[in-house]
């Protein structure tokens, strides 16, 4: 029995867009019902939000069985905790903050067995293998992990034609916020000055063969990044969304006025 087939990473090859919504409460029962929404895929956060290993397999199993693929993003791009993550399930990663070929090759490495790269041989005590009951997937897992990079800095700009040339990165994810941050726009990812750099890095990353992605919460631009040619697009989070319909809520109430008898609402 082969390893499980990567959905996600055929969909990419085949430049179908993907739709995903981020995770960033580090919470099962919340991934649990964002799962069921119908997103292609979840980003389940350890760079921003407090998660964790342990915390990340609860998640992890939460999505099993749904349509949404699960997609990590590292707190760092290191091959210690890539070969975790991998261990524990994960089959695309988002690692952050590239900004040279040479981290494009040493994440490649690290998601590779070998001798084509240096992933440890563990996998048999750990979830990727069903704990063992995958006979070969130490043979098959190098081709359905899907390795995405991040790009999101001014040095990571000036070597995008190398990080995404480089064989064995699948897609490459512009990152607007940190990116406008390193060109002196803090807070201002929207800026026409950070805009023209995302649009051209995601023309520039097709033109190598390889998906583009991002994330914005503005859904217009989502879809202009779409019409782009972007097939990995998230359109919003978790920690947002609930931050916005509690506060909404409140205002919501405040405005109404009482009702005459129950008029059949529902509790909850």
């Amino acid at each position: 029995m082969p390893a499980p087939k990567n959905r996600f990473k055929q969909a990419l090859k085949e430049g179908r867009a993907q739709i995903g919504l981020w995770q960033a409460l580090a919470n099962p029962y919340t991934v649990e019902i964002c799962a069921g929404a119908g997103y292609d895929w979840l980003l389940l956060d350890a760079e921003h939000a407090p998660n964790d290993v342990p915390l990340l397999v609860s998640q992890l199993q939460a999505m099993k069985g749904t349509e949404s693929h699960a997609v990590i993003r590292p707190p760092i791009a290191e091959t210690w905790i890539v070969k975790q993550l991998l261990d524990i399930g994960a089959q695309t990663l988002l690692i952050p903050m590239v900004d040279s070929k040479a981290m494009a090759e040493t994440m490649v490495k690290a998601v590779r067995y070998p001798p084509h790269g240096v992933r440890g041989v563990g996998a048999a005590l750990a979830r990727a293998s069903a704990f063992s009951r995958t006979a070969d997937y130490l043979h098959t897992a190098n081709d359905e992990v899907c390795l995405l990079l991040q790009i999101e800095s001014l040095a990571g700009l000036k070597a995008l034609d190398d990080i995404a040339g480089t064989e064995g990165v699948d897609g490459v994810f512009v990152g607007p916020a940190d990116l406008a941050a390193d060109m002196g726009f803090l807070g201002k990812p929207g800026a026409p000055e950070v805009q023209v750099e995302v649009e051209n890095a995601l023309s520039r990353i097709q033109s190598l063969g390889k998906a583009a992605g991002i994330l914005t919460g503005d859904l217009s631009l989502a879809r202009r990044y779409l019409e782009l040619g972007a097939t990995f697009v998230a359109i919003g989070n978790d920690v947002t969304l609930l931050a916005n319909a509690t506060s909404q809520l409140l205002c919501d109430f405040e405005k109404v006025e009482a009702a005459e008898g129950a008029r059949g609402a529902a509790v909850y």
